[in-house]
């Protein structure tokens, strides 16, 4: 009989041990990926014309320009550098070179009588015939083919082994391939080989508006580059293979360079590089390039590539670091240059991304930023107990705490504070009043989306930290929130006794929406999710009674479950209040939503609402799903549901630009993007592109954005509720990992 039962137990285990083995949530393996970031070194005469940009074995970079040679100053990532005369060898400030190239990893100078170098202790110093020699390349045993523009020469130890040109054509560029010892030649309309063996040339390809070519990595095609677009060239049959490629970023191609398994791309309008899975990364605005107008690209010291544009150089690097590493880079620029006053704020008025030059501002939003980002924290501080994530708790809890406190109004956060005598100076000086504190003033008309991120935070705070003061705090505060807006029949009562425009949880106000209007639901998901992270921590009945009222008798609980599906423009008889408010899908109201869903389901008054709850959540994710949105994927995962997208998740973190300065960017003129007719979602194109190639923007913006118009350079954000927020809170939930070596 005991056997049997000891039998029974085992097949118990096993087959609950794989249940659960199959609910298991996926977890993204923090392990080290290549994260890219530019250093940029900028011209400082816009009459310089640069031509070429190479580095050697040494690291040392050099760039050829109408103005002699360059070599780049002062620049790392963030602080630009500039470009300044090149005074290495004093020896050879009076040649007239016209040209610079690498060869075995060393520089090799073209001046108007010879090639020559200071490597290899000097020795090579090959003397030619064509005093207007502009192009250059090496071959085998310190053989160079030389041209300028219209004939060529074969050059060895100062003899000329062979001379010509293309029949009419002028030349572009010459490359050299290795493995057959070959030259190639494009000119304007034709592709040429040449052999130093025969020293015969022969014409392989031709077409027309050619303007750049380079061999692939595995020297089986030439990609040609013209002014539409670019083809490739089959070495080995001679024939084009396929169509032109027209569906690229840009088409206007200036340069083309192979190097590792990428084939990067020069244009009028910025550079792109090909993937081995066929599509495309884009570098274009100044988060990359001193200029989008591409001159030349060559491979860069330490797996960098060096793209040379009219306004300078760009150097742009690919470092290996982990998710992990990441958030380290983001916690150091929050800190050092993102907090005001205990908020998490942007830093405003820089002069073309110059860090020391802007100011900390105050926001509409000083905390609902704060919220998220001190949510980011808090989960940081539940994973590692390191104690400078609960500093950062504390001293974000202060601002927050002032917020109840600086205006007088019993219950009523202020939007922001700031010192007094400043108003006019500060953004929407029309909303601030005097503080009953002499020294201050802070800023009225809260609105529901600070209201929702701090009972988020607080709730996340009494739950997470275990500090007995902390907690006490944090409780403290959501029952004073909370009493505010109970006691007030569900609105935001301001400093004139008057409801603020958006404050708004009362049935009159929300259930006067049509139900396919986004409010309705909005709204009712957020103040049950109030109300129940009020009861789960006061314990106070009230809070759980006005829940189950709203929900029951005010139709709220219908209202929240509403399928995403439903939600659209307001019918043709609606009010116009409900019309403005429907006229487009209401990306801050996703962030209000899923900073919501904490609440809404962790503090579900029971498992039945709760399980209701999850549905609700997996209804919104899945119509977010084509933004690809990390923070909005990762919140879905708290219900435990398997699929969350996790790789999208992963994808947004490890693409999110460390350069969170507003730059100028655009795509819309992309032709590799599938454009879609307007829409309700304001989807612009069919796949979202990736956060490196497209603006900085808060979780409320749409990630569809394609371009950022106007100043460019002039602030920088805050990655402490854009990327710390959806990085801490997958570590929280166990599905992202520690960093693995």
């Amino acid at each position: 009989m005991k056997t049997a039962q000891y039998q029974l137990i085992i097949l118990l285990c096993v087959a609950l041990s794989q249940t659960f083995g199959q609910t298991k949530q996926p977890v993204y393996q923090d392990k080290p990926y290549l994260q890219d970031f530019s250093i940029k070194y900028y011209s400082k005469d816009v009459n310089t014309q640069l031509n070429e940009a190479y580095a050697d074995r040494n690291g040392n970079i050099k760039i050829y320009s109408s103005a002699g040679l360059l070599v780049p100053h002062d620049g790392q990532f963030l602080y630009a550098g500039t470009l300044l005369p090149d005074k290495t060898y004093r020896t050879i400030q009076d040649k007239k070179i016209s040209s610079i190239g690498s060869y075995e990893n060393q520089f090799v100078f073209l001046d108007n009588k010879t090639v020559f170098s200071n490597a290899w202790a000097g020795t090579l110093f090959s003397k030619h015939e064509l005093p207007s020699a502009k192009l250059f390349v090496g071959g085998e045993n310190f053989t160079f083919l030389i041209s300028d523009g219209k004939s060529i020469h074969l050059l060895k130890d100062s003899k000329t082994l062979w001379n010509g040109d293309l029949s009419g054509d002028e030349i572009q560029e010459i490359r050299f391939q290795k493995s057959a010892n070959l030259f190639w030649v494009l000119g304007k309309q034709s592709l040429y080989s040449f052999s130093p063996i025969t020293q015969k040339i022969t014409k392989v390809f031709e077409g027309s508006n050619l303007t750049a070519f380079d061999l692939s990595f595995d020297n089986k095609k030439a990609l040609i580059g013209t002014k539409d677009g670019y083809l490739e060239f089959d070495i080995t049959t001679k024939k084009q293979i396929g169509e032109k490629h027209l569906k690229l970023p840009v088409t206007e191609i200036t340069a083309i360079k192979t190097i590792n398994d990428k084939v990067w791309f020069g244009t009028s309008n910025g550079a792109f590089a090909l993937r081995t899975d066929g599509k495309f990364d884009y570098y274009n605005g100044e988060r990359w390039l001193p200029s989008n107008k591409v001159k030349h690209i060559s491979e860069g010291p330490n797996n960098s590539v060096l793209i040379l544009t009219k306004a300078g150089l760009a150097q742009i690097n690919f470092k290996s670091m982990t998710l992990h590493e990441k958030a380290m880079f983001f916690e150091e620029q929050v800190r050092s240059r993102h907090i005001r006053n205990g908020f998490n704020a942007s830093l405003d008025n820089m002069e073309k991304g110059n860090l020391s030059t802007g100011y900390l501002a105050d926001s509409d939003n000083d905390g609902l930023w704060t919220s998220m980002y001190l949510g980011g924290e808090i989960f940081r501080y539940a994973v590692t107990k390191e104690p400078d994530a609960l500093q950062n708790c504390r001293e974000a809890l202060d601002a927050m705490e002032r917020l109840y406190t600086v205006n007088g109004i019993p219950g009523f956060p202020s939007r922001s504070f700031e010192r007094r005598g400043f108003i006019e100076k500060l953004s929407d000086p029309e909303r601030w009043q005097h503080s009953p504190e002499g020294e201050w003033d802070w800023k009225s008309t809260t609105s529901s989306d600070e209201v929702i991120g701090h009972i988020f935070a607080f709730g996340a705070m009494a739950e997470l930290i275990n500090d007995p003061t902390i907690k006490k705090r944090s409780i403290t505060l959501i029952d004073t929130l909370m009493a505010h807006i109970v006691k007030n029949n569900y609105y935001m009562i301001d400093y004139d006794g008057k409801p603020t425009t958006w404050g708004r949880w009362n049935p009159e106000y929300v259930n006067a929406f049509p139900t396919n209007v986004g409010d309705r639901k909005l709204n009712s998901s957020n103040i049950i999710a109030m109300l129940q992270t009020a009861y789960h921590f006061t314990k106070k009945p009230i809070y759980k009674e006005k829940a189950f009222e709203l929900m029951k008798k005010y139709g709220y609980f219908e209202n929240l479950m509403r399928s995403m599906k439903q939600i659209g423009y307001a019918p043709a008889d609606a009010d116009e209040h409900s019309k403005k408010m429907s006229d487009a899908w209401n990306h801050s109201d996703d962030e209000m939503y899923f900073v919501g869903y904490w609440g809404l389901y962790r503090y579900a008054l029971n498992d039945t609402l709760k399980a209701h709850f999850k549905k609700a959540i997996i209804d919104h994710w899945e119509a977010e799903r084509p933004e690809k949105e990390g923070a909005w994927n990762i919140f879905t995962a708290l219900t435990g549901t398997n699929n969350f997208d996790l790789n999208e998740a992963a994808w947004y973190l490890r693409e999110h630009p460390l350069d969170l300065i507003d730059w100028q960017i655009m795509n819309s003129h992309r032709k590799d993007i599938d454009k879609l007719v307007t829409n309700f979602r304001s989807q612009t194109i069919r796949e979202v592109l990736p956060p490196d190639e497209r603006p900085i923007q808060r979780h409320n913006g749409n990630m569809f954005n394609l371009d950022r118009k106007g100043s460019n350079g002039t602030s920088e954000h805050s990655a402490g509720d854009i990327w710390l927020l959806p990085y801490w809170l997958g570590r929280y939930l166990g599905v992202i990992s520690p960093p693995m070596k």
